[in-house]
């Protein structure tokens, strides 16, 4: 398997990680937020799909066509980062859809030393490859991914890529629970003895 391919894959196993946090919940909880800065599943979506159609279209002289309005010079800041009651959830997948297949075409067009220009990115900085985006991009898929998986515990206790992750151990509730208070005790323990220790 050759370089390119590799990554690809990689970009592809991320999406569909962040995708199947969202899978099964309602309007509500897939946009609700979840942290004091507002992080949401939804909008991890949004915001991936939003990117990709950017990193593997326009920088590549590739547009998508796509009207993005959360980028418009008037948007408010962090508006590809959540998602208003007017938009559905639907509407949110269908858009993450639309911006993996115009990237995987992209991909599949262009060698890994194809050069592209990074607008929003510092001057020097700008001129890149398609090597170097896949590897920016998947960093970024993976890492939203990430965040969605302790968002979807969160709101409904779902971990792991998907029923039955052979990653997790197997625990029913009780076992989880126990296995929470041991860390939470070891953090307490290691807490008193630093303590201890500064005096």
């Amino acid at each position: 398997m050759d370089l390119k391919t590799t990554l690809h894959d990689y970009l592809r196993i991320s999406r569909e990680a962040l995708l199947t946090k969202v899978e099964g919940l309602s309007e509500y909880d897939a946009r609700r937020p979840m942290t004091p800065t507002g992080t949401n599943l939804l909008g991890l979506v949004k915001h991936v799909a939003s990117i990709e159609l950017g990193y593997l279209g326009d920088v590549f002289g590739r547009p998508s066509g796509r009207d993005l309005p959360w980028f418009a010079d008037e948007a408010e800041p962090d508006a590809d980062l959540w998602v208003p009651a007017d938009e559905r959830l639907e509407d949110v997948l269908e858009l993450h859809r639309f911006a993996a297949a115009h990237g995987d075409a992209t991909i599949e067009a262009l060698d890994l030393d194809s050069p592209g220009e990074v607008p929003w990115w510092a001057p020097e900085k700008r001129a890149v490859t398609l090597g170097r985006i896949l590897v920016h991009l998947g960093f970024e898929t993976a890492r939203h991914a990430g965040h969605a998986d302790i968002l979807r515990e969160l709101v409904d206790g779902s971990a792991g890529s998907r029923p039955g992750d052979g990653n997790l151990t197997p625990r029913g509730p009780d076992g989880w629970a126990a296995h929470r208070e041991r860390i939470e005790a070891a953090a307490r323990e290691a807490q008193r003895r630093s303590a201890g220790e500064g005096t």
